[in-house]
């Protein structure tokens, strides 16, 4: 019996550009304390190792400050820890594993499979690496690794591996997809007993036999990912199928919100659901919402939306599915007491925005540079005739909604 801890993906030093300046930075961190975590797990469940499958860094060109600081969380794990390099981190000429910052500060019980095939972690029991000597390997590689292991003789065997397994990859002519078919029959013959993966995000069973996983990254990188944070504590060894069971490591998340959106209700219902999220500054959030709004109750819906993102780790719409039309009937405008020439701006504005008649306007593709450009240049007085050309030939009817909108708040705004 063995039993020990899989995980991938650490990707340390990696960056994700719509984050905040100050978000970035504790991502960051947090992907480093995600190592320290991993090591409190495998000392709590009694783990023998661990084993990184791939990508560990998350490029080759990273600073001596975060190498550094990488080694130092390394050496907190109290179990041995073996790294497999992958397609982020891989062999090359320019590899971190062989820099004077790695080998000088590199903890003795951190070892690099740095080498394809069998490596003895102690009697009866032995890794089966198959490392990534380049970004861009022309074949299997887990394959090839396979190819060096005997036949079945009690020797508890783990491959680890890094890549995209066939029946999960979409490119069928990826020469460096893992193919199944051999690692399953290998499993079958009881050549090896489990096959720990690294490259997909998400935690991942791969096939029927139950020996075969992705353990996803420690930290959610993407809002498409699934059952990402966790790692996988693996017992393998006496005739039965592994046991694995997920433990949860990660402390950020990333979540997508699509919803409707058409009422003074729908907004407060919103704002209520972002105020439940917990650990909100480590959360991000990509809001998409569709709908139409009165003037009042869109200004409130930004307002809300302005306001959570001041305490989220981020919050940004997904421009490309996010659509709320700005309706402005003729109690709404008379309401608010517009005259001259911002009353007549607002009128040009609305029958741009094809909110006249029914109110209801055409959706297109949000341009809220120019919307704050041109409300600025009404606010200040200039020429309505010249304006009012400019927004024949280049506006669509959004900018429109945009600008009305934003003279709107820029109006009420200043009452208060």
């Amino acid at each position: 019996m063995v039993r020990f801890l899989h995980t991938a993906d650490w990707q340390i030093g990696m960056t994700r550009r719509w984050l905040p300046a100050e978000a970035q930075a504790r991502y960051a961190a947090a992907r480093v304390e995600a190592v320290r975590r991993i090591g409190e797990v495998a000392a709590e469940q009694d783990c023998e190792f661990v084993v990184v499958c791939g990508d560990v860094f998350e490029t080759n060109q990273l600073s001596r400050q975060t190498v550094r600081r990488t080694l130092e969380a390394l050496a907190d794990v109290p179990v041995p820890v073996y790294l497999l390099p992958g397609n982020h981190d891989p062999l090359d000429a320019a590899t971190i594993y062989r820099s004077d910052t790695f080998l000088k500060y590199c903890p003795a019980h951190v070892v690099v499979l740095d080498g394809a095939g069998p490596v003895t972690v102690r009697e009866g029991v032995e890794l089966v690496a198959a490392p990534w000597g380049s970004k861009h390997p022309d074949a299997d590689l887990v394959g090839q690794a396979l190819a060096t292991v005997g036949p079945a003789d009690g020797t508890v065997r783990i491959v680890v591996g890094h890549g995209a397994v066939d029946l999960l990859d979409p490119d069928r002519h990826n020469r460096a997809g893992i193919a199944l078919a051999p690692v399953e029959e290998a499993l079958a013959a009881g050549r090896i007993h489990y096959v720990a993966l690294g490259d997909r995000h998400s935690r991942t069973d791969v096939g029927g036999s139950g020996a075969v996983w992705y353990s996803g990254t420690p930290e959610v990188t993407d809002p498409r990912e699934q059952a990402p944070g966790d790692v996988l504590v693996v017992t393998v060894g006496d005739g039965s199928p592994p046991r694995v069971d997920p433990h949860q490591v990660g402390t950020w998340s990333f979540r997508s919100l699509e919803r409707e959106i058409t009422c003074a209700a729908d907004v407060e219902a919103l704002d209520r659901e972002l105020s439940a999220l917990p650990s909100r500054d480590r959360t991000v959030v990509r809001v998409s919402l569709r709908g139409a709004l009165g003037l009042a109750d869109h200004a409130r819906l930004e307002e809300m939306l302005a306001g959570h993102g001041e305490v989220l780790a981020a919050l940004h719409t997904w421009e490309r599915h996010h659509h709320v039309a700005v309706i402005a009937d003729d109690e709404d405008l008379g309401d608010l007491g517009w005259g001259g020439f911002v009353a007549a701006a607002a009128e040009e504005i609305r029958g741009l925005g094809g909110a006249a008649g029914a109110g209801a306007a055409a959706v297109a593709d949000v341009d809220p540079e120019a919307a704050r450009d041109t409300t600025d240049e009404i606010a200040d007085g200039d020429d309505l005739a010249g304006w009012h050309h400019e927004t024949e030939r280049e506006w669509d009817g959004q900018s429109a909604q945009d600008a009305l909108a934003l003279l709107y708040r820029l109006s009420t705004q200043g009452a208060r």
